[in-house]
């Protein structure tokens, strides 16, 4: 088995073109490590399988995986992993480019921090701004309310109010998080291991923090590198984001779907991680909030 440095995973629902798109990006751009592309696409129903094996004669570093059901994003990264032979494994969104730089200065920031388990760059929405979701705490029942109240907005400054995304800490320099997004998730395979990859009790939303706290709890770091970027439409897939929704194919009922799994994650986060330390009462307000979040969502779809 050849030693490579690099496997990119990139798991691909009904993104035909963006897919083809982040695949000649990487083309593009990455110079100095070996590498190999690994689509592992959830049955889409277009032609992204057929699109994406024609890419393979002229991309040699890519390997398409067809699955035949939608396996949800934890699954299909499991399986990516399993035929993946770098000593770090890139997990990718298909609604991504990448910039010049930015995967050869990664891996070498990894190389040069044995102590990194994870780590992403800036990941720039259409909107020029960071992906939130890229630079994140971890979501304990206080950091949910300060964010869903508002407070994290008011107080953007306070490592009290402002825990959710961690907006105290600036976004021009290298410093630790909690969580990242799985839509640039650079992770050491020995890392990987110990946390044992993706929970496929997830479907959709959630995994990327869940593999974080695992990562966590096994003593590695994670960090956040804006030195170098890409571009994330964000959310082309699941239909439900406002960065994407110009672009996006998804149907409604593929919107539902994803909400759905938005709203089960936070649930099995909760009873994962916080259910045994904080009471009953907390547990079930925390379920309430959920509920009630979920209700508003599904009206807006």
């Amino acid at each position: 088995m050849k030693n490579l440095d690099l496997s990119i995973v990139i798991v691909s629902y009904n993104t035909r073109q963006l897919t083809v798109d982040c695949v000649q990006s990487i083309k593009k751009t990455v110079k100095k490590p070996s590498y190999e592309i690994i689509v592992v696409d959830n049955a889409s129903p277009d032609d992204s399988v057929a699109e994406l094996q024609k890419l393979t004669k002229t991309i040699p570093e890519l390997k398409v995986v067809a699955n035949k059901d939608n396996s949800g994003f934890s699954k299909a990264n499991n399986i990516g992993v399993k035929k993946s032979q770098g000593r770090y494994v890139l997990f990718l969104n298909s609604d991504t480019v990448v910039y010049d730089n930015t995967l050869d200065g990664m891996l070498d920031f990894m190389d040069r921090h044995p102590q990194a388990g994870a780590s992403t760059c800036f990941l720039r929405i259409p909107t020029g701004e960071l992906d939130d979701a890229a630079h994140r705490g971890f979501p304990t029942p206080w950091r949910a309310l300060t964010k869903f109240s508002g407070l994290s907005k008011i107080f953007p400054n306070s490592k009290i109010f402002a825990g959710y995304n961690m907006t105290y800490l600036s976004l021009d320099n290298t410093h630790e998080v909690e969580a990242l997004a799985g839509a640039f998730m650079l992770v050491r395979r020995e890392a990987g291991d110990a946390a044992g990859w993706w929970d496929e009790d997830y479907f959709f939303y959630g995994e990327d923090i869940d593999f974080c706290y695992t990562l966590a709890e096994h003593g590695w770091k994670i960090y956040f590198v804006p030195e170098f970027e890409i571009l994330h439409y964000k959310g082309a897939s699941g239909g439900i984001k406002k960065a994407s929704e110009k672009i996006t194919t998804a149907t409604r009922e593929t919107r539902k779907k994803v909400t759905d799994a938005r709203f089960a994650a936070m649930r099995i986060f909760y009873d994962k991680h916080y259910k045994k330390r904080y009471p009953a009462i907390l547990r079930n307000l925390v379920l309430l909030g959920i509920s009630v979040k979920k209700f508003f969502a599904e009206r807006s779809l």
